[in-house]
């Protein structure tokens, strides 16, 4: 990494942010964010934290996380003073099995992820205006081929707020403000979602460890739950 990015700029884009969420909350709008709480999601729930600590930070509880993963949302909810909600499966994982009795996230990842990412989070949709969505271009086509505001499912708006950062920028703004590491980070994970479907990080895009070897590269949120998305 090369370069150093000023901490001004940095700032600007934030306090660009702040009030763009300010503008939602005085427009009377109902806003909630999503988080998978890697390393990579501080800046936004920082940033979120500084706005309004009561608003809803949402992510699954699948069953299949890391336990680093839930031990990590438990740290920044005490150390941001988050309002940090896990939502559960609707499915129990005792019926996430397929004809063969092995679980979906062998033979079928697509169905696995919408039991435990998608339809969790559909009746969280449903009950707000914006969905503060941290995800970035340069993570994948999918996510480089998304507008910084774009209609959700269930008449909710999606906001995107870091999508022009890139991981650069999502390094100095945590070495800024003192942010800590998911602490799989050290162990070579740069993308960390369920444990069946994570590797360490391999070559390429970040992203490139996450279903590795398999035509799969999201799992829905940011697919099936943008309007239009199949």
């Amino acid at each position: 990494m090369t370069g150093i990015l000023d901490k001004k700029d940095l700032e600007a884009k934030a306090d660009t942010i702040v009030e763009r969420i300010h503008t939602y909350l005085d427009a009377g709008k109902k806003v909630f964010t999503s988080s998978s709480f890697q390393s990579q999601s501080l800046p936004l729930l920082h940033i979120i934290s500084r706005v309004d600590r009561d608003i809803p930070v949402y992510y699954t509880n699948t069953g299949f996380l890391y336990p680093e993963t839930v031990q990590f949302a438990d740290q920044l909810k005490r150390d941001l003073g988050l309002n940090v909600i896990a939502l559960r499966p609707e499915t129990p994982k005792i019926k996430q099995l397929d004809t063969a009795g092995r679980f979906f996230y062998a033979s079928d990842p697509d169905h696995c992820c919408y039991l435990n990412k998608v339809q969790p989070l559909e009746p969280v949709l449903m009950e707000h205006d914006i969905w503060i969505n941290g995800v970035r271009a340069d993570q994948s086509s999918v996510r480089a081929a998304m507008a910084e505001e774009e209609p959700a499912t269930h008449g909710c708006m999606r906001y995107h707020p870091m999508l022009g950062w890139d991981s650069k920028m999502v390094y100095y703004y945590r070495k800024y403000h003192d942010l800590p590491e998911h602490p799989l980070e050290a162990q070579g994970y740069q993308s960390i979602g369920c444990e069946p479907c994570t590797l360490k990080a391999g070559e390429g895009n970040e992203r490139n460890s996450r279903w590795f070897g398999m035509n799969k590269t999201e799992c829905g949120l940011n697919t099936t739950l943008v309007a239009g998305g199949n």
